[in-house]
C-alpha cells in the first residue's frame, strides 16, 4: 500500500484528515470511485482500522449488496454510507481493490480522534498532544515557499532606482477682462 498507482482506479471521500469520533457512533461518509481507464472495471472496498503498525480490524464494504461493483470507463459512482467502530484514536483507511489484478489501486484515510484527545486543545500530532498519530509538517513547506516568494518580490521592487521628478513650469494664461456692458 506504500506506492498506490491510481492508474486502475481512484477513490475520494468527504472526510477530513482528522475526525473527532466517539466509539460506537456512526461516521457518515460520501465515497467517490472513479474509473480512469477505457474499459469497465470491477472494484471492491476494504475498510481497515489501524493504530501504528497494528491492524485493529479489516472488513469488506458491501456496495449495492455485493462485494464487487462495476464502474463504466471514464465514469465514477458516488456512494453514501456510514461506518461504526468500537475503537477510536486510530486511522481509518478505505482501500480500493481492482478485481482483475487483485491489487490495491488507491486508498483514502482519516485519523479518528477521541473527544478527550480533541478537547486537549492541542492540534493532533503536536508536541505534548496526547495522540497516537504522528505529526505531519508538510504544511510548513508551503508556508516557507510563500515566505521566500514574498521576500524575493520585496527585494526585487526595493532595488529599482527612484525616478527623479523635475519641476515643470505650468503656463498660466492671463485673464482678459472684458469691458463693462452698456447698461452697467
Amino acid at each position: 500500500m506504500s506506492e498506490l498507482s491510481g492508474t486502475l482506479g481512484d477513490i475520494f471521500w468527504n472526510l477530513a484528515p482528522s475526525v473527532v469520533y466517539s466509539s460506537g457512533s456512526e461516521l457518515g461518509a460520501t465515497v467517490y470511485v472513479a474509473n480512469p481507464t477505457e474499459e469497465a472495471k470491477e472494484y471492491a472496498l476494504m475498510a481497515r482500522l489501524s493504530s501504528g503498525d497494528t491492524v485493529i480490524s479489516e472488513e469488506s464494504v458491501r456496495v449495492f449488496g455485493a462485494a464487487w461493483f462495476n464502474v463504466d470507463p471514464g465514469d465514477f459512482i458516488r456512494l453514501h454510507g456510514a461506518f461504526r467502530f468500537d475503537d477510536t484514536d486510530a486511522v481509518l483507511s478505505l482501500l480500493l481493490i481492482e478485481r482483475e489484478t487483485g491489487e490495491v489501486t488507491d486508498a483514502v484515510s482519516s485519523n479518528l480522534v477521541s473527544p478527550e484527545v480533541a478537547a486537549s486543545g492541542w492540534p493532533i500530532g503536536w508536541p505534548s498532544a496526547t495522540s497516537l498519530i504522528s505529526p505531519d509538517y508538510s504544511w510548513l513547506m508551503s508556508l516557507m515557499i510563500l515566505g521566500i516568494g514574498v521576500v524575493g518580490m520585496a527585494a526585487a521592487t526595493s532595488g529599482e532606482p527612484e525616478k527623479k521628478r523635475e519641476a515643470v513650469a505650468a503656463l498660466v494664461e492671463e485673464q482678459k477682462l472684458l469691458p463693462r456692458g452698456r447698461g452697467e
